[in-house]
């Protein structure tokens, strides 16, 4: 569809970069607005409301996808989320490492990125942190242990989709969403704030078929992808000290975008606040959360992003596991805290 866009003097790789920023603007605005954060709906204080946001915003990113699938616009058959061979011990330790991780930083990368943008310093060296360990997993120190770790693996056949189970994608899809609409319907979320997770659900289905129908080029194809914080992170900065060798792609413009949206949104609210770390203690745990995430979050495949809001919705069994075992590890890592008696680091909350 691309050659008929008219972009004459543009490449799908450039346009792509645009479209991400736009796209990366969308979700940190209402991500800012919802407070969307997967550890907030797993173990936050407020948890039965952000799990009505999280649920909305599942619910319409796996409908508008698999809608996209339905009428041919995209196809994830061959999708690394829909592999035969599941590198089960990866995911499972990074998972479970993610979300440890999380939790001491008491964020997501997706939300980490989000307060940046309103001020927060403490999330903007847990995402430089994070960034440098992502990518001294996938090229780097320690690449060996991750290519180690993903060797071992369990075969499921055509069973590396859910859609390959009795039922199909449609049942699978229904399941899906009626789990998440019953977390919407608890939570006691204002019509207001759900409005916004649907928008923020919707940035999903918008990545998918915007990169794998609209800027598709036959001559010149680009990834198709949607949200995801791992790989962008890692395109970001090193874009960021290295423009002039390393073009900016989608993942660069996703970042750069939701940055921009979380800043944009802080300063419409008047919520803008510059935040550092109040102590060496608080400062340690942050970073080793940071490295938990990036190593565990490539192993596993994704964040709670790239494996979950928009994993899932691909209905590949890889990020449906990778998804359960960084709840997992986040649930061990609070609990863990909490018999501490630590359930803040030191006084401030990151949100």
């Amino acid at each position: 569809m691309f050659e008929s866009l008219g972009f004459d003097s543009a490449s799908a790789q450039q346009v792509s970069v645009w479209f991400a920023l736009a796209l990366g603007v969308m979700f940190g605005v209402t991500a800012a607005v919802t407070k969307f954060c997967f550890r907030r709906a797993l173990v936050g204080e407020d948890r039965r409301e952000a799990r009505g946001v999280w649920g909305l915003a599942l619910a319409v990113a796996v409908l508008g996808t698999q809608l996209a699938v339905a009428l041919g616009l995209i196809d994830f058959a061959g999708h690394r989320y829909s592999t035969a061979e599941l590198p089960i011990l990866a995911i499972a330790g990074g998972g479970l490492l993610f979300g440890a991780g999380m939790v001491l930083t008491r964020g997501c990368v997706s939300r980490l990125a989000v307060l940046t943008g309103a001020g927060n310093l403490r999330a903007l060296l847990v995402l430089v942190v994070f960034a440098i360990a992502a990518h001294a997993t996938l090229k780097g120190v320690l690449s060996p242990l991750r290519t180690g770790l993903a060797n071992v693996t369990w075969s499921v056949g055509e069973y590396g989709s859910l859609a390959a189970l009795p039922g199909g994608a449609i049942v699978w899809s229904i399941v899906i969403v009626a789990i998440a609409l019953a977390f919407v319907l608890r939570s006691g979320n204002p019509v207001s704030r759900l409005v916004f997770a649907a928008l923020l659900g919707l940035t999903v289905p918008i990545g998918w078929v915007g990169t794998g129908y609209v800027l598709l080029d036959e001559f010149d194809p680009i990834t198709l992808e949607s949200l995801s914080f791992i790989a962008p992170m890692t395109e970001g900065l090193f874009w960021l000290v290295a423009s002039t060798a390393v073009p900016a792609g989608f993942g660069t413009g996703l970042i750069g975008g939701v940055l921009i949206g979380g800043l944009l949104a802080a300063l419409l609210t008047r919520s803008f606040v510059w935040q550092s770390f109040e102590s060496p203690n608080q400062t340690a745990r942050y970073i080793t959360g940071g490295v938990m995430m990036g190593f565990g979050g490539v192993l596993a495949g994704g964040c709670t992003i790239g494996a979950g809001l928009g994993g899932i919705p691909t209905l590949g069994l890889t990020a449906v596991l990778a998804l359960i075992f960084i709840g997992i590890g986040g649930l061990v890592m609070d609990r863990v805290l909490r018999a501490k008696g630590v359930t803040r680091l030191n006084a401030q909350p990151a949100e």
